[in-house]
């Protein structure tokens, strides 16, 4: 635990040290600031959600607000807001244009986050790398699983109490594939999907509304369908 703590300072140092660098080498001092500000919003939003995905873990939470908050804090800013925050901090002073990715990030970036959930749950193995069912085994709270739980306590409370039980364990493949059965039974993988839509045509919405060149916001729209509908 002590070694961890302190590989995780000295990599936080670390990265401090880089964007410095960076910023004092190719960046007016302008910009040096905007990108610094940008950069201690990542830090603090990605420390602050790793800690709630840990503690939701350990504390079996179910609520799919926590769920929510973790796939923004973790996911969102740290994969699409704040980057796209970065580099525009880096080019000009565009507070209208940070505006808009902030909202477009945060919706596209949990977008993101669910099918990831998904794929964690439903994926194929030879196509994400991952281990079948590895969300269901490690006990991971994701918004997929609260979903699920809620809606199972509503319309199956066998099915709940073996969501409970069972999320978290030592899975065989059986265990796995049943666990499957039910979350999608319940009705919580379509809700999931319905949540990726919804989100991305809004993320999607917020975009089309931005002050960017034309070719900058067809690759961004392009990107944010291969994010919301992949597959790996």
């Amino acid at each position: 635990m002590s070694a961890a703590i302190l590989l995780g300072d000295l990599a936080q140092v670390w990265a401090d040290d880089i964007v410095s660098k960076v910023c004092q080498s190719a960046l007016a001092p302008d910009a040096q600031r905007r990108v610094h500000r940008v950069w201690a919003d990542i830090r603090n939003e990605v420390l602050g959600g790793q800690y709630l995905d840990i503690v939701a873990e350990a504390s079996a939470a179910e609520s799919i607000e926590s769920a929510m908050n973790v796939a923004t804090l973790k996911t969102a800013c740290y994969t699409v807001s704040r980057p796209l925050q970065l580099g525009t901090a880096a080019a000009a002073d565009r507070s209208d244009v940070a505006a808009i990715f902030e909202h477009f990030g945060a919706d596209l970036g949990v977008a993101f986050q669910l099918r990831d959930d998904v794929l964690g749950v439903f994926g194929d193995p030879a196509v994400t790398g991952k281990p079948s069912g590895d969300d269901l085994k490690s006990g991971k709270r994701t918004v997929l699983v609260a979903e699920a739980v809620e809606l199972a306590d509503r319309s199956d409370p066998l099915a709940a109490k073996l969501l409970r039980t069972s999320i978290g364990t030592r899975l065989t493949d059986a265990q796995v594939r049943e666990l499957r059965t039910v979350i999608e039974a319940v009705g919580a993988r379509a809700a999931a999907e319905s949540r990726i839509a919804a989100l991305t045509q809004r993320a999607l919405a917020t975009l089309a509304s931005a002050p960017i060149n034309a070719t900058a916001k067809a690759g961004l729209s392009e990107l944010a369908m291969m994010a919301a509908n992949r597959s790996a």
